[in-house]
Order: C-alpha cells, then sequence, then structure tokens
C-alpha cells in the first residue's frame, strides 16, 4: 500500500488510500491507527498522515482520542442497514430518472450490460457477474442525470464496498439479482419511470436482506 508517486496532493493519497483499507476490510473496526506505522506503510511522511487522520475522524470512520489515538470504526450493521434504506429510495429514484432520460444508445449500453451478466451466469462466472453488478447500478446513476445523485450514490456504494459482495453469496442470489437487473431494464427500455423505481427498491431491498443473511450466519 505504499504511495506512489504522481499528480495530486500526497494529502488526499493518502486519505484515499486509508479510506480504501477501511472500506474494503483490510483494516477492521477496532484496529489501531498509528502516524508512525502508517508512516513506515505508506512510505510518507507523518504530516500527510496526521492530516488524513484528522479529517477520517470528521468523517466518523475513524476515532481519535487521546487516550487510545486513532482507532478504526469502519461501517457497522447499524450504519449498514441505514445505507441499505437510503439506497433503496435514492436508487429508486435514480432508475425513474434515468427511465425518462435515457437515449436509445444509452439503452442500449445497458442492455449490453444486462446479456453479458446472463451470458456469464451461463458459464458460471461469479467474478464477472459482481464486476457487472457494479456496472449496471453505476450506469444508471450516471444517466439519471444528476451529479449529486450520481456522487451520493456512487459514495454509498463505496461505504460498503467490504459488504457489497456478500449480498451475492447466498444460494441462487446471483441468478435472482441478474433477473431482477433484466426486469429494471425493460421498465428502463420502455420509459416506464413508475415501474423501474420500485423494481430498483425491491432489488435493493433484497441485496440488504441477502447482505444481513450473510452476515448472520458468518459468511
Amino acid at each position: 500500500m505504499v504511495i506512489g508517486a504522481g499528480s495530486g496532493s500526497l494529502e488526499l493519497k493518502v486519505y484515499e488510500a486509508l479510506t480504501e483499507a477501511i472500506l474494503s476490510g483490510e483494516f477492521k473496526s477496532g484496529d489501531p491507527l498509528t502516524e508512525l506505522g502508517l508512516s513506515e506503510k505508506l512510505g510518507v511522511s507523518r504530516t500527510p498522515i496526521r492530516a488524513a487522520l484528522h479529517r477520517l475522524d470528521e468523517e466518523g470512520l475513524i476515532e481519535i482520542s487521546p487516550n487510545r489515538g486513532a482507532v478504526v470504526l469502519g461501517v457497522d450493521a447499524e450504519d449498514l442497514i441505514d445505507i441499505y434504506r437510503i439506497r433503496m429510495r435514492l436508487e429508486g429514484l435514480a432508475a425513474a430518472m434515468a427511465a425518462e432520460k435515457m437515449t436509445s444508445e444509452d439503452k442500449k449500453a445497458l442492455s449490453e450490460t444486462v446479456e453479458l451478466s446472463e451470458f456469464y451466469i451461463r458459464k458460471n462466472d461469479a467474478e464477472h457477474i459482481k464486476e457487472l453488478d457494479t456496472a449496471f447500478h453505476r450506469e444508471i446513476f450516471k444517466k439519471s442525470g444528476s451529479r449529486m445523485l450520481c456522487k451520493i450514490l456512487t459514495d454509498l456504494h463505496k461505504s460498503i464496498k467490504s459488504y457489497r459482495k456478500l449480498s451475492l453469496s447466498g444460494t441462487g442470489r446471483i441468478e435472482a439479482s441478474v433477473k431482477e437487473h433484466r426486469e429494471i431494464l425493460e421498465a428502463i427500455l420502455r420509459s416506464d419511470a413508475e415501474e423501474a423505481e420500485r423494481l430498483t427498491y425491491l432489488h435493493v431491498e433484497n441485496a440488504m436482506k441477502s447482505t444481513i443473511e450473510a452476515i448472520n450466519n458468518g459468511v
């Protein structure tokens, strides 16, 4: 996880590297983070480390206290449920807006994503399907026409990165998820905003249930 050279501020690079490490599960809840340890791990001085840690503290991903120093908080079970509930509403809205605004070319690109997912279902290739799952949702966010909505939903997806793959780990869930994508796609192709919103809400709700089940089963 050494920070490489390139454009952009060092502080931002350190912040992004630490955020990724926390949200991907590399750093787990309760793990201590020291300036010296991170400085050695990332190959940078302690100054950008200190600034990044304070930013992460403000965002609630870590907690800095006089006695314990910096400790990872991450995303707990209550946060996870909150995020999924917010996603249900906002992703439904994004799908409705996309259904009204997508061009023929946009719809063709989204159709190809679903068709590829269905192809990889037949190939039993879970990794490609998971990548296409992210691409499907991202395309709808972008084509909603709202930059703010796209940013919010992208950040929400990032915040539960370490959990999202769990949502596809249940028996038959990958197949069900791709089928749900197909149904959402068909509503969007018809420019049926209301149906696209309803189906997307149910899709995210099913993902939440599958994620919670996987956690409860110790997956």
